[in-house]
């Protein structure tokens, strides 16, 4: 466990925001988690502003630090992306048009001592997963299945963003010309088939449970109409895996985002698609694509703790993240303290 919160501590955070939800870590000096939050995502400029502002205020409450003592704010958000310049636009599943936000500008006015730095939410998903998984300096795809799908890249220790911002938006690739109206613009986008949005429209559920774990459920009781959704939807992710194996060539692909934390499950419906995608291709099959296949632990904040590990110069010493875990902290308490066995288990 973490000693108490040392007085005048210099503070990080780590917000990784998506269309329903908002994860936010706060990383102390010795890139220990010392809070964890987890809040509804409100749509639109001054919402969205909110419920970041709400989510940081939470954090410092619960560690009992100061908004001065705050060193960085980090925050993953999908969209088109201007790092340097800290705005993003085109988040459509935040509501945030071409008009664009100016995320650093508005959070350095609610938080001066603080220096805020915006990212794409899949790399700073894949910062954290090689952090997490204690990867090293590899070739590293972060796939994250939520409200949308995308990927994000590290290539040799190094965030890849593209441009112009866009490396990774797989989800808006068409393809079927007959598909689902995305919201993008564009019809038969593959996120309009691999997404926890995807399997809410293909399986609806009337209690609170997520569409996806009540469709798993399902399927593992024998339903036979919840199997053939589950396994078209398996059929999907590893025709986005394939798709980014043949562009990028990464060692590995970690699948990422909400719908990642179904655990065991989804991996083993996903490499078995992927076996079955493989057989009668040389090509396939030579690069094994369903060995290089890791799935984080429900739980582990990955984009999160990624987005507190911006502009700090902890990359190559993050590993510790997974040994510590803050007296404060909240949410999945065995998330950080147990991450390296759980993640033995997913490979057993």
């Amino acid at each position: 466990m973490s000693a108490p919160l040392r007085t005048g501590a210099r503070l990080r955070v780590g917000l990784d925001i998506g269309g329903t939800k908002i994860a936010a870590v706060l990383l102390d000096e010795e890139a220990h988690i010392v809070a964890r939050v987890r809040r509804s995502t409100r749509h639109g400029m001054p919402g969205l502003l909110q419920s970041v502002t709400s989510a940081i205020e939470e954090l410092l409450e619960i560690a009992g630090g100061a908004a001065s003592q705050l060193k960085s704010i980090g925050l993953g958000i999908p969209g088109l992306v201007d790092a340097a310049a800290g705005i993003v636009q085109h988040a459509v599943n935040l509501g945030i048009g071409e008009e664009g936000l100016d995320m650093r500008a508005a959070l350095q006015e609610k938080f001066p001592a603080a220096q805020v730095y915006v990212e794409n939410d899949l790399n700073v998903g894949a910062l954290g997963a090689v952090a997490l998984l204690d990867l090293g300096k590899i070739d590293l795809a972060y796939l994250a299945i939520g409200t949308g799908l995308a990927a994000g890249f590290v290539l040799q220790g190094k965030p890849r963003s593209g441009a112009n911002g866009a490396a990774g938006e797989i989800g808006h690739i068409p393809v079927d010309p007959f598909g689902e109206k995305c919201a993008c613009g564009q019809r038969g986008c593959l996120e309009t088939v691999v997404s926890g949005t995807a399997i809410a429209r293909k399986w609806s559920t009337t209690n609170s449970r997520p569409a996806p774990a009540a469709l798993f459920a399902e399927a593992a009781r024998g339903n036979t109409e919840a199997i053939k959704v589950r396994d078209e939807f398996a059929v999907g992710v590893a025709a986005a895996i394939r798709m980014v194996a043949l562009s990028m060539d990464v060692d590995v692909i970690v699948l990422g985002g909400g719908v990642s934390e179904l655990g065991k499950p989804l991996l083993d419906v996903v490499q078995e698609a992927l076996r079955a995608q493989a057989r009668g291709s040389r090509l396939l099959e030579s690069l094994r694509l369903d060995k290089r296949i890791e799935l984080l632990p429900p739980g582990s904040a990955a984009a999160a703790i990624g987005a507190a590990l911006l502009g700090s110069g902890l990359a190559d010493t993050v590993p510790i993240l997974a040994n510590a875990q803050g007296p404060h902290a909240q949410g999945h308490p065995s998330a950080d303290l147990h991450l390296r066995a759980e993640i033995a288990a997913t490979k057993s």
